[in-house]
């Protein structure tokens, strides 16, 4: 059966076409902000992590779905980006654990998808122009075109309110005792912490107060979409916890420990995304290869107390910090990997010792 024709503007008014997949054959127009993944494998991980929340993924690999989908990989209750973008887009996958084909995953979580297009072309511009606000449909060009130039871009968004839980929710059954900050916390994340510590899993506005009263043996922060700017409340929370409990921050949640300890943010031109960055751990001297997904990162330069402990040896982007009087440390990339590498999960278990050390007493 033959697809309908869609076409995808991006908001600089290029033009690629494509056939409709997924829920686009149910819609008209999807928009959002384009970025590309380069991972060759871990598509349904991809588009069920909630960081992708307001996006639309194109990715570089130009056969997915080829091992279908199974429930046991969501990292999310459902997912969150905008839109998925591929160059060929498997109609039969062949694989043990598949439960369906990734086109009817889409279709039945209500994703818009486009198939046929010119990926390698699109990531090239992506890459000149920076991530972009884009439009796909199957209307005439004059409607998807007019969509694109009013897509909206992630900068300035709080998307965090839209992918965090609503009410607090229990989960692993490890020793110790940790508060799960979820500003868009994955799956995986959750199985690696539980097996330190029972999690008690709370909303992005949960106030310090009342992470305290909880008397966790420490505090994670975790992932999420968009722009840490706007995320003043959470900043604040974590400012009023710091040398109280230990703290361990990934992703958006390393950016948002970065801002409570007084540093600043800016957005990446078209963002990490892949699960081949190579990381250098500044302790060691070892390289990590590591998985990301991140538009924005912390400026570089000097905050009191607080150390550089990994780097990007791409570009000099700033991937780990430590603050060791308040018993906090973070990094940007991916630790728990899924999909990725495994060579950063060691600051897993560097967590459970930071917890059985405590707060050093100076601090308290």
């Amino acid at each position: 059966m033959r697809r309908a024709d869609a076409l995808l503007v991006l908001s600089d008014g290029t033009l690629f076409e494509g056939e409709a997949a997924g829920a686009l054959e149910r819609l008209t127009i999807a928009t959002g902000e384009l970025v590309f993944n380069t991972a060759l494998s871990g598509y349904q991980e991809v588009v069920t992590d909630p960081s992708y929340a307001g996006q639309v993924i194109a990715f570089t690999y130009p056969h997915i779905g080829n091992y279908g989908t199974n429930a046991y990989d969501d990292e999310s209750r459902r997912p969150f980006c905008k839109g998925v973008v591929v160059r060929d887009l498997v109609r039969t996958p062949s694989n043990w654990r598949s439960g369906e084909g990734l086109e009817e995953f889409l279709d039945r979580r209500g994703v818009p998808a486009i198939t046929g297009v010119d990926t390698r072309r699109l990531t090239r511009h992506v890459r000149e122009a920076g991530a972009l606000p884009c439009a796909m449909g199957t209307g005439g060009e004059a409607e998807v075109r007019a969509a694109a130039a009013q897509a909206p871009a992630t900068t300035g968004r709080d998307l965090v309110s839209e992918v965090t839980i609503d009410r607090p929710l229990t989960r692993g059954s490890g020793p110790a005792r940790v508060v799960v900050f979820d500003f868009g916390v994955k799956e995986t994340m959750l199985r690696q912490l539980g097996a330190l510590a029972t999690l008690t899993v709370v909303p992005a506005s949960t106030p310090a107060d009342d992470v305290l009263a909880m008397e966790p043996d420490g505090v994670f922060l975790s992932n999420g979409p968009g722009d840490p700017a706007p995320l003043e409340g959470p900043v604040d929370t974590i400012a009023n916890l710091l040398g109280k409990v230990p703290i361990f921050g990934i992703c958006l949640g390393h950016q948002l420990l970065g801002l409570a300890l007084g540093g600043s943010t800016y957005k990446l031109h078209f963002g990490h995304h892949g699960t081949n960055h190579p990381v250098r751990r500044l302790a060691t001297g070892a390289v990590e290869i590591t998985s990301q997904n991140h538009n924005s990162a912390l400026a570089p330069g000097a905050i009191r107390g607080v150390e550089v402990t990994h780097v990007n040896l791409n570009d000099g982007v700033v991937e780990g910090i430590a603050a060791p009087r308040a018993a906090a440390f973070s990094v940007q990339y991916h630790p728990e990997a899924g999909p990725g590498p495994h060579d950063a999960r060691y600051l897993f278990g560097e967590f459970g010792s930071l917890m059985a050390a405590g707060v050093p007493r100076a601090v308290r």
